[in-house]
């Protein structure tokens, strides 16, 4: 979509509507008035009012072979703009490769107090098949969806002087995100759980480390088109100080997350059970903090980028059923079913680390950002609406994006000079 960024709002939205196959009267949601304090009052406590973001689209992504756009709710500058760029360097050699496990969640019913905690491991397995059905009793219609309860694993944990015995319900949410789902069913069980272990429970609900409900992204990158065989190995060289360095990681990361957490906002999704989910992924095998996608040099010099991670997201329940702005979203995405939101969402995350490692291979962050963050300044500096796009471009021209500049730019405007 060249020059959509250079449109107003309304030919945006027009183009969205036709690209997207959607009703316009769906994108009045995201107007001011398309959720108020007394909807907001249902979703929240103690509600004054509502607080709002700005949704763009993310534009230039193929995912398996299809076109979609995207929406991402976000305050941060250079956002959607850095995503649609990394899109647009993958679209080069057919976009993005998505595939996902099914949609499992877990809930863990923590036991205390057992004389016998290896002996009420195997008490409990022995037991599977009754608490199996135990917990599905508690939700028939998601066994007529297709899922349900798939195992019950059992787990010894030992801290200080304590062995702890924790079973997890393995459950197949299908399109839910499942919380609700898993903790019913965890806290119908944990007093059968009590009796046949012979222990006391105290916990009984989901675990946010949703390591069996995993996205993945794939995406090849013209070396060319990143900008020469140097760019390419500088972006390796990048990434391998992200794996190999807590400190470059969580900054790796968070760029990773500025596109996930802006889609799962977006969609009305649980942002912090996602990015939670995520950055305990990040803690591998070895106990190490590191990075979540993967860089590397392929036969033909290209870079091959990959991202996998837990991604819980639904389409039914909570949010993403009751908020107009999330059903909104959803439609524009063209999804169908969870699975199809979550490769959608790693995708985003994929593109986004391609790049800011780009740039901070070659140019360094601070140029692109700053431009697009030369508005912001300018609002700051008092500058109005017909005020904004001239002070921007005086902070652009002179590289100079102080907020004490921009209000000596501003004053110059106003004064005529």
């Amino acid at each position: 979509m060249p020059g959509f960024r250079n449109l107003s709002i309304s030919e945006r939205r027009k183009i969205v509507v036709e690209t997207a196959g959607i009703d316009v009267a769906e994108l009045a949601a995201f107007d001011a008035d398309g959720f108020d304090a007394e909807a907001a009052s249902h979703l929240s406590e103690n509600v004054l009012g509502t607080f709002a973001l700005p949704i763009g689209v993310a534009t230039n992504f193929t995912v398996n072979g299809e076109d979609v756009l995207v929406p991402m709710v976000t305050e941060e500058a250079s956002v959607i703009a850095a995503a649609s760029n990394g899109a647009r360097l993958a679209r080069a050699l057919g976009g993005f490769h998505t595939s996902s496990t099914s949609s499992i969640m877990q809930a863990q019913i923590q036991l205390v107090d057992l004389v016998d905690p290896h002996a009420a491991r195997l008490r409990l397995l022995e037991a599977r098949t009754e608490l199996m059905k135990l917990a599905a009793a508690q939700d028939p219609k998601l066994a007529e969806v297709g899922g349900g309860v798939r195992d019950l694993v059992v787990r010894t944990v030992n801290f200080e002087d304590e062995t702890y015995v924790v079973a997890h319900l393995v459950v197949d949410v299908r399109d839910a995100m499942g919380a609700n789902a898993v903790n019913t069913m965890a806290e119908a069980v944990a007093d059968r759980v009590a009796e046949v272990a012979g222990g006391r429970v105290v916990l009984r609900i989901l675990t946010n480390k949703a390591d069996m409900r995993l996205a993945r992204a794939r995406a090849v990158l013209d070396a060319e088109a990143l900008g020469g065989p140097l760019v390419v190995d500088d972006m390796v060289h990048a990434y391998k100080l992200a794996a190999g360095d807590p400190y470059r990681a969580a900054t790796h990361n968070k760029g990773i997350m500025n596109g996930i957490s802006a889609v799962v906002l977006a969609t009305g999704n649980d942002t912090r059970a996602v990015e939670a989910g995520a950055h305990s992924h990040a803690v591998g095998a070895e106990n190490h903090y590191t990075s979540l996608s993967t860089f590397e040099k392929d036969a033909d010099g290209n870079l091959a980028a990959t991202l996998e991670l837990p991604m819980p997201v639904g389409l039914v329940g909570g949010a993403t059923k009751t908020h107009p702005g999330a059903r909104a979203a959803v439609a524009l995405t063209g999804v169908s079913s969870a699975a199809e939101l979550a490769e959608l969402i790693t995708a985003v995350g994929l593109a986004q680390n391609i790049a800011a490692l780009r740039v901070l291979a070659s140019e360094g962050v601070q140029r692109g950002h700053m431009s697009l963050h030369a508005k912001n300044i300018a609002i700051a500096a008092g500058a109005g609406p017909d005020e904004i796009a001239p002070v921007a471009a005086q902070l652009i021209a002179k590289k100079s994006f102080g907020h004490d500049h921009a209000e000596v730019v501003l004053s110059e405007l106003r004064s005529g000079r």
